[in-house]
């Protein structure tokens, strides 16, 4: 089925990789070509500003995963915590996607401690069956969109909140519902974060320049409809951010979304490395994709991860004063959304 956001154009290309297609698998190829081919579905993972900050290469039967540390966000992110985080994420919508097709895979995270930006080497096996659990989750991934609008007050299906928590456990991470007296302290923190961050300069310039214009044929970044701008303040909006401290009505906006999203849930981790971080990665798309497959979207609030002396706040708002707070998510039902651009399989591949 044809998406109108596919059909116009060229400003359209960089969106037509979300309408790639399973028939199109190369069933009878050779394994280094069905592998190209599922590096399609692995490039509609999430990611920071929608940098995408991962290359792959392929050799044989094997893939090898890598950090594009050309593309890391040096302010928000000056320890490529999330960088590894989208990283996993990739990593794990392609073995989503090779189980879907009965391929078998072995998975090796951080091989080589002297290789820091190698991060997962994957080799593919024949021998597997098509994994009925596994795609249930794939035929999520090209509908799983970053929805940064506001959520029905409608309530998640039964026992949604109980299967992402095993995902996340299953991954190696925790995933902790904010209810309660929580709620309004952790919008309290999301609040301070935002406040804290668009008041500094460095931020705000390089959030602009993550920021495209609705019709921007480039294949990164945020396009302005996401922040629910119009074509013409999708060019007027980067400007106004790096030039203007908006703090106070983005923690306003932002601290109603937290308290009002039907779940709001931290994604933790008993580490903080390199390991730790591609494991959240791999818990968060699972996530994602298990809450996509029941129509829930999601977004991120993670300011109060991001600020350095709000995190520590955070942890000790969920009980988790010991562990680390990795992402901030809010899920519910919301209005449909178009996706962001993607680079091409072309551009993530390296010799």
């Amino acid at each position: 089925m044809s998406e109108p956001w596919a059909e116009k154009g060229k400003a359209g290309l960089p969106l037509k990789v979300w309408m790639i297609d399973e028939s199109d698998f190369p069933s009878t190829g050779s394994v280094a070509g069905r592998i190209r081919f599922l590096l399609g579905y692995a490039i509609l993972a999430p990611s920071g500003h929608n940098t995408q900050p991962w290359l792959f290469r392929i050799e044989g039967d094997s893939a090898e995963l890598r950090a594009d540390r050309s593309r890391a966000l040096p302010v928000v992110d000056a320890e490529d915590r999330e960088l590894l985080i989208s990283c996993g994420a990739a990593l794990e919508t392609l073995l989503i996607a090779a189980a879907h097709f009965g391929l078998r895979t072995d998975v090796s995270v951080l091989p080589e401690p002297d290789e820091e930006d190698l991060l997962a080497r994957i080799i593919f096996h024949e021998d597997g069956r098509p994994e009925e659990a596994e795609s249930r989750l794939f035929d999520a991934i090209t509908k799983r969109h970053t929805n940064r609008q506001a959520f029905e007050d409608r309530e998640l299906p039964d026992g949604l909140v109980d299967e992402l928590r095993a995902v996340a456990a299953a991954a190696g991470a925790g995933l902790h519902e904010i209810t309660g007296g929580e709620r309004s302290e952790v919008a309290g923190l999301v609040a301070e974060g935002d406040r804290i961050q668009m008041a500094d300069r460095s931020f705000r310039r390089e959030l602009a320049a993550w920021i495209h214009p609705n019709r921007s044929r480039n294949g990164d970044g945020m396009r302005g409809y996401g922040f629910g701008f119009n074509d013409l303040m999708s060019y007027a909006g980067p400007l106004v951010i790096r030039s203007f401290d908006l703090g106070k009505g983005q923690a306003a906006k932002d601290q109603e979304l937290a308290q009002a999203s039907p779940l709001l849930a931290v994604l933790w981790t008993a580490a903080e490395d390199p390991a730790a971080w591609v494991a959240t990665g791999r818990a968060l798309q699972r996530i994602l994709l298990a809450a996509g497959a029941t129509g829930v979207s999601a977004s991120f609030l993670n300011q109060p991860i991001e600020v350095a002396e709000v995190r520590g706040r955070l942890a000790r708002a969920i009980g988790r004063p010991d562990g680390f707070p990795q992402l901030l998510l809010r899920l519910g039902f919301g209005p449909e959304v178009k996706p962001e651009p993607r680079r091409p399989v072309a551009d993530v591949l390296s010799e």
